[in-house]
């Protein structure tokens, strides 16, 4: 596929910042779009920064064929369930809306394994709500990725999470068959699992979780998308 051109909300995140490192690398995309509050303290001849209002988001470029969104936060982040909801629910749904009247074609969102609109924890239920709302666009490809516990190096220091690293390296390997979609997953391959999708042009709504994340993002991936998916 030739001009393929991307653009991704979250970007400086910990798996949006191995999404946007794995699109810079790859020549199937021959530009790349980051939605961002602030300027970054690198550049690339591929990339093209688009200073970010949330609140109302700027004019999109011409041209954009997939979307990627890598948003999110935490309760304890955010500091309040009515700014977590505004990040995880209200932002992506924007950027999808925005996407959507541009003509892009392809979206591809990070919500979280569990994720239902019906579900009582809090977390779940609004990566769900996310999930529904978007659906409702009619993208020609959607596709929602699902990980369990994120491992990677982040900017900020998440005691639980780290805690959770820990325990995941002795858990793991006893998380067998159907249980296997429960163990951790490093970021960057939740980011290659969504290029794969993205790259293998498949359309329709694809709900990929964490097990399959795994599979989709090795290295061999591409040359057995047929079988993946």
């Amino acid at each position: 596929m030739n001009h393929r051109v991307a653009i991704v909300a979250g970007g400086t995140g910990l798996v949006g910042g191995e999404l946007v490192q794995e699109l810079l690398i790859d020549p199937s995309w021959d530009k790349v779009y980051l939605l961002v509050r602030k300027p970054l303290e690198w550049t690339h001849s591929k990339l093209e920064l688009i200073l970010t209002d949330w609140e109302k988001l700027p004019e999109f470029p011409q041209g954009i064929t997939d979307a990627f969104c890598t948003l999110g936060t935490t309760i304890g982040k955010a500091g309040s369930k009515e700014n977590f909801k505004k990040v995880d629910l209200e932002y992506p749904a924007r950027f999808a809306k925005a996407s959507k009247e541009n003509g892009v074609k392809s979206f591809f969102i990070v919500t979280a394994l569990g994720a239902d609109s019906n579900s009582f924890a809090f977390y779940n239920q609004v990566k769900g709500e996310v999930e529904t709302e978007i659906s409702k666009l009619g993208f020609e490809t959607f596709g929602i990725f699902r990980p369990s516990l994120l491992e990677g190096d982040r900017k900020e220091f998440r005691l639980a999470e780290k805690i959770g690293s820990k325990l995941a390296f002795l858990i793991n390997p006893l998380l067998l068959g159907p249980l296997k979609k429960y163990r951790s997953i490093h970021a960057k391959t939740v980011a290659k699992s969504m290029l794969n999708l993205a790259w293998s042009a498949q359309k329709g709504k694809k709900i990929i979780e964490s097990d399959k994340i795994q599979v989709l993002g090795s290295s061999s991936a591409r040359a057995n998308l047929h079988s993946i998916l």
